[in-house]
């Protein structure tokens, strides 16, 4: 009798061990650079913090043409400063064959993984997406299979890097990309991407210029959960473009100024406050992915609206970037090497 116990408890015992054994040690699905679980989009969203735009540099026709081309400085001094990453704006469109299968240079490809590793060598979080493909929003039918080849391309040559690495989808969809041709768009290309990088996180952001006038027009796929949600503000636009080159009519805005009253601050907050509501019922993370008063508005009005759209934006758990580091709407001045006044209004 005692016998039996004994062999009953071992086999017990054993049973216990190989239902150990075959839990802990049996291999968990990875993507291609070791992650193991779907990331927390809120937590990655959180990654982003404070970033700033790398704007005219590789957005443009070729890089420098815009008077911006990028310097492994600039990473250094973005992270000395305190800021948690950086938006890389890229025209892959300008760099890529017009014909199946659409291939990108290769020249180009190396710039941006250059870039790419700046930011994280630098430990900046680091935003990729496919910027001013104009073509597309003119005649989105006849670039579709380019689209997707582009992101084919670009997913799988960086599906090896780091979580601190996210793809938004396309910048700032208009014209005949209307909301609901967008929704179907965003759809294919996010299982583009997924068939590369199961788990990378991707952002998404809305039609008619990526304003937050189109959220509500947005329409997510339910089962993609690893996804962030951008929008752009410019509101009021007559003081943040006023003077701006490509705007027709902004020369007759100049002299708008933002000094904080109430009521420019309730606009504001009310936007936000808009956009909160929606982030929560969708339950996403949202990253306010540009804005900026371009620099023909008078410094303290541009240092007043920048630090309270960031302080207003951080109260609802809004990451942001700043548009942007060198230009037109710049904090740092590259010829003369030092900041200006509004880097104040970012990072107090």
């Amino acid at each position: 009798m005692q016998k039996m116990k004994i062999v009953s408890i071992f086999l017990i015992c054993l049973v216990l061990i190989l239902h150990c054994e075959s839990t802990s040690t049996a291999p968990k699905e990875t993507d291609a650079n070791g992650i193991t679980e779907d990331l927390n989009p809120f937590e990655q969203n959180a990654l982003l913090g404070r970033s700033i735009n790398l704007g005219n540099a590789l957005e443009a026709p070729q890089e420098g043409a815009w008077g911006v081309t990028l310097d492994a400085s600039y990473f250094q001094l973005i992270k000395e400063k305190g800021f948690d990453g950086v938006r890389i704006p890229i025209r892959w469109s300008a760099h890529a064959e017009i014909d199946s299968p659409f291939t990108i240079n290769k020249t180009f490809f190396s710039r941006v993984d250059w870039a790419i590793e700046q930011a994280l060598q630098n430990n900046l979080t680091a935003v990729i997406n496919i910027h001013h493909y104009v073509e597309i929003a003119s005649n989105p039918e006849a670039h579709k299979q380019r689209f997707l080849g582009l992101w084919s391309q670009i997913a799988e040559r960086y599906a090896n890097k780091p979580k601190q690495l996210f793809f938004e989808i396309l910048n700032e969809p208009n014209d005949k990309f209307t909301p609901a041709l967008w929704n179907v768009y965003l759809d294919e290309a996010i299982d583009v991407i997924r068939q590369s990088n199961p788990r990378r996180t991707l952002i998404v952001g809305t039609a008619e210029f990526g304003g937050l006038s189109a959220l509500e027009k947005l329409i997510l796929p339910e089962a993609e959960q690893n996804l962030i949600v951008t929008f752009h503000y410019y509101n009021p636009f007559h003081f943040t473009h006023q003077g701006a080159e490509w705007v027709s009519g902004s020369d007759a805005w100049l002299g708008t100024t933002w000094h904080g009253t109430n009521q420019e601050k309730i606009a504001i907050t009310m936007d936000f406050d808009n956009a909160r509501i929606w982030a929560q019922q969708n339950n996403r993370p949202l990253f306010m992915g540009e804005f900026g008063a371009y620099s023909q508005a008078d410094m303290l009005s541009r240092f007043n609206w920048t630090n309270f759209v960031s302080r207003e934006a951080e109260k609802r758990e809004f990451s942001w970037a700043y548009w942007e580091f060198c230009a037109g709407f710049g904090i740092y001045d590259s010829d003369r090497g030092r900041w200006n006044e509004l880097l104040d209004a970012l990072i107090p």
